[in-house]
């Protein structure tokens, strides 16, 4: 009853929210959420100060909810499926050697920089974390989040050319970014037990792993739709493939996301040409557009509501906006060196190395892999920073990334 009641409260909140931002705000609709929930989570503490006792329960409701668990393990593999799902496969092809460095080399790039960059700040306000940990809050604010980007790309009708490198690159580097997370994350645990070889390895099987996987469940359920022609049966199959692919992947220590992602692109692609029928394309096309609505809607109330959660200290926010512009400045830095190495071959718009920069947006993601992290390894601090950047990044990069395409573009 207790998930229920949870999920009940969840979906009301992200109804009223939807409605109030529909008639008044006019905002997108994922920042008009959070926005929203931010507004009512700052609404809270106010209230509190008149009825003793609120804030304690919305504390209690907010801290019942494994965010974590719920980002990673439950909803990322259906949002990342259902973004794969309609990504032209022949546009992403053709941009293919950017997006796989952007989400490889870029990544850890940015982490590096993000980490040092960290790492200065801190020391100005007198604080202090291991490199190790700070490598972690690097690779955990560096990858930009699918569930946040997709929305609010299609809202602010960004050029197809830029897009489907945005896309492509936020589909595949979080999956990475997921990877090499739990490989430092092991390292920080264990000082000493792995080597330059084990973490190699982990490395080679998680991705490796993840991407054959996906392959072959998204390879059997496309035969399996070629041979039915039933609408109903073929949604079921693309609902039981994802919930199977991150099942499996969990139990061989693979990627799920980067498997879900493999999967949802070849049945948004091959089985959407040589196994759908109308009928059935409509409605597969119509089911995960509102399993994509529903989640989204959910997630982006829990990040405004996380404000209740999230530790404040002075000198510990004030690090958070000075690491804003030098985490931009990272990003930069990481996406530069593969727009310049493609831009002539494949006719890169003017100033696409800013708009992919202001457009890598942060989201759940980052929050999830920071409440990940043990109390030990500074989880508080990093979280108050990726918060305080992840709520940037979604406010004002989100709301403004529609005029800087304008502006940069001259349309």
């Amino acid at each position: 009853m207790y998930i229920f009641t949870t999920l009940a409260i969840l979906t009301t909140l992200a109804a009223a929210f939807g409605y109030i931002n529909y008639r008044f705000l006019k905002l997108p609709a994922t920042i008009g959420l959070m926005a929203i929930a931010l507004v009512g989570s700052l609404g809270v503490f106010l209230v509190d100060f008149i009825f003793s006792g609120v804030l304690a329960s919305a504390k209690a409701f907010i801290g019942a909810i494994d965010l974590r668990e719920l980002i990673l393990d439950i909803m990322l593999s259906f949002l990342l499926f259902a973004g794969a799902l309609h990504t032209n496969y022949e546009r992403l092809k053709r941009y293919l050697a950017p997006i796989v460095a952007l989400a490889s080399v870029g990544v850890l790039v940015s982490t590096v920089l993000v980490a040092f960059a960290a790492q200065w700040v801190l020391g100005l306000f007198g604080l202090e974390l291991d490199f190790i940990y700070l490598l972690l809050f690097g690779i955990l604010i560096s990858p930009t989040d699918p569930i946040a980007v997709l929305g609010i790309l299609k809202e602010a009708k960004v050029p197809k050319k830029l897009e489907i490198k945005i896309a492509g690159e936020s589909l595949f580097n979080d999956g990475v970014a997921v990877v090499v997370f739990l490989v430092l994350l092991s390292v920080a645990s264990n000082p000493g037990s792995m080597g330059a070889w084990d973490v190699a390895q982990l490395f080679a099987v998680e991705v490796g792993g993840g991407l054959l996987l996906g392959l072959v469940t998204g390879y059997i359920t496309y035969r399996l739709m070629r041979s039915v022609q039933n609408y109903e049966v073929e949604v079921l199959l693309t609902l039981a493939l994802v919930m199977a692919t991150h099942v499996l992947a969990y139990q061989f220590h693979f990627s799920a996301p980067l498997a879900v992602v493999v999967a949802g692109l070849l049945i948004g692609n091959r089985a959407r040409e040589e196994a759908m029928g109308e009928q059935t394309e409509l409605y597969i096309d119509k089911f995960w557009e509102l399993v994509d609505l529903f989640l989204n809607a959910i997630l982006f109330v829990l990040i405004g509501l996380e404000l209740l959660l999230v530790e404040y200290h002075t000198d510990w926010l004030l690090a958070g906006i000075a690491l804003i512009p030098l985490t931009i400045l990272a990003r930069y830095l990481a996406v530069w060196p593969p727009v310049w190495l493609f831009k002539n071959r494949l006719e890169f718009l003017p100033g696409t190395a800013t708009l992919l920069t202001w457009g890598g947006l942060r989201g759940g993601i980052s929050i999830a892999l920071a409440l990940s992290l043990p109390a030990e390894m500074g989880r508080e601090l990093i979280l108050s920073l990726t918060y305080t950047l992840v709520v940037f990044s979604i406010l004002v990069q989100g709301l403004t990334i529609k005029k800087v395409v304008q502006k940069i573009l001259g349309t």
